[in-house]
């Protein structure tokens, strides 16, 4: 069920901002606090098995890690100063925000190497396949929140070409 998930965003920025730390910002965190112990898990009980995937834990903890300096530095520097109007010196930590989303599809593409691509083994027990489907979902609410910001509220505060 994919849809355009820019049509249904609030159109003030404030509210816009909300709708980033509650939406992506709190879920991310949610999300790495339950997957990087269950990554743990499944490398230490599958330690044996030729098919576990060794590192996960380690690139997942990586990835919380950069989210976290990351949307630290939005909801400490970014999103006040957008808040209260942007300003001439917005550009400069908008630009490091962009970079920043895009130091993270190195780490989603070792992710998804580490995974086969999410997809877990014949074998493999329920919790290395939630282990999967939750980063799978990790990885696709990522997306959206990189978009929405990308493509939705940092132009807001760029000058066009």
């Amino acid at each position: 069920m994919q849809h355009d998930a820019t049509s249904t965003l609030p159109q003030e920025t404030g509210a816009l901002i909300d709708h980033i730390i509650r939406n992506y910002h709190e879920m991310h965190r949610a999300d790495l606090l339950s997957l990087v112990p269950l990554a743990e898990r499944v490398e230490q009980v599958h330690a044996d098995d030729p098919d576990v995937p060794v590192g996960l834990a380690g690139a997942l903890e990586g990835l919380a890690r950069d989210i976290e300096a990351h949307m630290a530095k939005e909801e400490t520097i970014l999103f006040p100063a957008m808040r209260a109007g942007g300003g001439d010196g917005i550009q400069f930590p908008i630009s490091m925000m962009r970079a920043d989303h895009d130091d993270h599809a190195q780490t989603i593409a070792l992710l998804r190497q580490l995974t086969q691509d999410f997809t877990p083994p014949e074998h493999a027990c329920g919790s290395w396949r939630s282990l999967y489907a939750g980063i799978a979902t990790l990885l696709e609410e990522l997306a959206m929140h990189i978009a929405v910001e990308n493509n939705v509220l940092f132009p807001r505060f760029e000058p066009t070409a």
